[in-house]
């Protein structure tokens, strides 16, 4: 008996010593759990794509996979879809204030505090291919001019590609009385010349966009190129593509609130710089490749053609296009400052 009794106690101190060693196990992990969600700095990002856009999975999901593998999952970005927490217009103050820690938006959603929005939206008929405008961008200077501005509001600004816009239709220009003619979807500075050149341009949030073309509120529009309009759906109900594009630029833009990058460890901060670098030419130029792609499949799948504006017509809309440039310079110094840059380039490249 004695030895049972011996056994007993043993086994009910090897009991007690298990249940510690589980105990300890069981908050090691949970202690363990809470550095690590601790660790994890969350971002919001508001974009102005609608998650059907190509440039939501293309570039926003891109740079959210980026950034989260390059800081080991220690920067995340939850994404919300264009209209999901602000309006397409409100994000730049959001992103301003704080409120959200990056967004998404066209620079033209920001021209009442950026002066070289209309510039960084695209004069009408200046470049006439992609590398003009990201060489005018990254090797001249414009993007730095444009990140200067933006830092007088709190905001890092970063270009995410340039790429051409170019319209759908839903009837071909055949003339100049079928361009005046027409009601179109437009935004920014391509808005107010596309208006002054003598069509009815106005603006329609991107969710809207498809409804207003199919049922006949508009005749055509712009949502990027030929990549914009057939992941938009646009090729269902407007069957020409129309070029030369209406211009070149860089239309979309990832704004960063200066205030949540300065709080972040220096590491992260290059991570997050880095990243937007390599956006803007990893887009730019599969985004030239896409388009190819996406107007190729129009053309075989959706039955589009390419409608190439009468010489008239162009001449007519570059006419239109230098009388504007002249007035988004008159916006600020900086803006006049820029368009006396762009003017001598393209001198330099033999357009003026």
């Amino acid at each position: 008996m004695p030895t049972l009794s011996l056994f007993r106690k043993h086994l009910s101190r090897k009991k007690l010593t298990v249940f510690a060693s589980a105990a300890t196990l069981s908050l090691g992990v949970l202690f363990s759990g809470a550095a690590t969600a601790a660790d994890t700095i969350t971002w919001k990002v508001q974009s102005h794509w609608p998650g059907s856009s190509s440039s939501y999975t293309d570039s926003l999901e891109r740079l959210k996979r980026v950034i989260e593998e390059r800081s080991d999952g220690r920067l995340e970005l939850k994404l919300y879809e264009a209209g999901a927490l602000f309006k397409a217009k409100q994000t730049f103050d959001a992103v301003s204030r704080g409120i959200l820690e990056m967004g998404t938006i066209s620079p033209s959603y920001a021209q009442d505090k950026m002066t070289l929005a209309g510039i960084a939206s695209g004069l009408p008929f200046a470049f006439r291919h992609v590398w003009e405008a990201a060489y005018f961008h990254q090797g001249l200077g414009f993007e730095q001019m444009l990140r200067d501005e933006a830092a007088q509001y709190g905001v890092y600004w970063a270009t995410d590609k340039v790429y051409p816009t170019e319209m759908v239709v839903k009837k071909p220009i055949e003339s100049w009385d079928d361009f005046t003619s027409l009601k179109i979807r437009s935004s920014g500075a391509l808005q107010k010349f596309l208006t002054e050149a003598g069509a009815a341009a106005s603006y329609i949030p991107g969710s809207e966009l498809y409804p207003a073309l199919d049922s006949g509120v508009v005749d055509g529009a712009h949502w990027g190129a030929a990549q914009g309009a057939f992941s938009m759906g646009l090729y269902e109900v407007a069957k020409y593509h129309v070029k030369p594009a209406l211009n070149i630029a860089g239309t979309d833009v990832i704004i960063v609130s200066q205030k949540a990058l300065d709080k972040l460890p220096e590491d992260l901060q290059a991570i997050v710089k880095q990243a937007l670098e390599e956006q803007f030419w990893f887009r730019t130029n599969e985004y030239q490749f896409k388009e190819q792609v996406a107007l190729s499949k129009a053309i075989k799948e959706e039955g589009v053609q390419v409608n190439t504006l009468p010489d008239d017509v162009q001449n007519r809309l570059t006419q239109a296009a230098q009388g504007m440039w002249d007035e988004e310079g008159k916006r600020s110094e900086r803006a006049q400052q820029a368009l006396d840059m762009l003017k001598d380039y393209l001198r330099e490249l033999g357009y003026l």
